[in-house]
């Protein structure tokens, strides 16, 4: 089987990919459902990528746009989500210092509580290092209106953190 340089390239955004699937649904399990068909779906659609510009951000948008109609789907069955306890410290490694995995426990919570478009806002931008402009066209809003989420989502972990810290 031979590859080319678009699975290369989509196969490398993998671990960014996953990171960005977990900040949207605080669920291991649902990161990597998520994940998997953000994939599938790139694959397909990799005819209407554009050489030159960013695929990840085209995959990015992808993934996002795939969560979004989980959601519609989901609220429309009446399903819940799993407890955002659950799954913290799945594929931790067993040798990192219980007080970082406790640490990163509390801002994976904070996140968590933040509303979904700051939360976005702050995972495209603060995790994944995306420009304004970027994590902006992958959202589909002005610049400012991501500013402005961003700017909201890092008060309020900031105020999240140092009451559990």
């Amino acid at each position: 089987m031979s590859t080319n340089p678009f699975c290369e390239e989509l196969t490398a955004l993998l671990p960014r990919l996953r990171r960005f699937a977990r900040g949207l649904t605080h669920d291991a399990a649902d990161a990597d459902d998520l994940c998997q068909q953000t994939v599938e779906r790139a694959l397909r659609s990799r005819q209407q990528w554009q050489e030159g510009t960013r695929l990840d951000a085209w995959v990015y948008r992808i993934m996002r746009n795939q969560w979004i109609d989980e959601m519609r789907s989901r609220t429309r069955r009446s399903q819940t989500f799993s407890h955002e306890d659950e799954g913290v410290n799945v594929g931790m490694a067993g040798d990192r210092d219980a007080e970082n995995r406790v640490e990163l426990g509390n801002v994976d919570r904070a996140l968590a509580r933040l509303p979904e478009e700051q939360r976005e806002a702050v995972v495209l931008v603060l995790v994944e290092g995306f420009s304004y402009k970027e994590a902006a066209e992958i959202i589909g809003v002005p610049q400012g209106t991501l500013t402005s989420r961003l700017g909201r989502g890092r008060e309020a972990l900031m105020r999240e953190l140092g009451e559990t810290a």
